[in-house]
């Protein structure tokens, strides 16, 4: 499953520090991988050669930065995590990966063409997240690093996609070191994914909350309600005299 193309219909560009806005929503993204797969390096080449200015870097590897997706301003945060993470099939992960998951709203799950078993972790990863989110529609997204190491590739592009297509993933395979248009349509991608996920669970939220509202009282019907009551009364009043 290969990402479509993002061009044109999706905007992510630096908010601009004059601007009079209001922030309307979060995009939390975390970005995990077995060590050297270059997950650092995508996260940095995407916020320093996509917009102008700098991004700020806070402590425990969790970069933010303003940006405007679809017209909106969104707080963009992409937590960074270690590679020697260990994910054990019958174990818990740690109590750091474990916040970390339940924190994100999408992931990107980063191999290396050039490691098989960078790549088998992807599938412990998976099983991690789905654990905590079993709902489906949290997004995904499997990508193939160092896709400019042909030379020592290990990892086939077809055993890639048969494992996103497998685990209900988007796939990507890219080259950090050659070509920024590639990590950015990811991170693009992505954002888009989460932002859909979002629209959709507050519109079922605001139609759950939404009260019928009480027709409003017809004066005609009301008149000859209370001609009705009236009646009983006069007829009970001309008897009695």
């Amino acid at each position: 499953m290969r990402l479509p193309n993002m061009s044109g219909n999706f905007l992510l560009a630096p908010i601009p520090e004059t601007a009079d806005y209001f922030t309307v929503r979060d995009i939390k993204i975390a970005v995990f991988g077995a060590s050297g797969v270059g997950k650092t390096a995508m996260i940095v080449r995407f916020l320093t050669k996509r917009f102008i200015g700098d991004y700020e870097a806070n402590t425990g590897n969790l970069y933010s930065r303003l940006v405007v997706i679809e017209g909106e301003q969104t707080s963009l945060q992409i937590q960074d995590t270690p590679g020697c993470m260990k994910v054990e099939e019958d174990l818990l992960p740690a109590a750091d990966t474990l916040r970390c998951v339940q924190w994100a709203e999408g992931f990107l799950l980063v191999y290396s063409i050039t490691d098989h078993k960078s790549y088998e972790y992807v599938r412990h990863l998976h099983q991690h997240i789905r654990k905590v989110h079993s709902d489906s529609k949290i997004p995904i997204v499997i990508v193939a690093n160092k896709g400019d190491l042909l030379h020592v590739r290990q990892v086939p592009s077809d055993s890639g996609i048969q494992l996103a297509n497998e685990l209900g993933c988007s796939f990507v395979e890219i080259s950090t070191s050659e070509s920024c248009q590639d990590v950015c349509e990811t991170f693009h991608h992505l954002c888009k994914e989460i932002s859909k996920v979002q629209s959709a669970s507050t519109g079922e939220r605001r139609r759950g909350s939404i009260i019928p509202r009480p027709k409003s009282p017809n004066m005609q019907d009301l008149k000859r309600r209370f001609k009705q009551a009236l009646s009983p009364k006069v007829k009970a009043s001309s008897t009695v005299a």
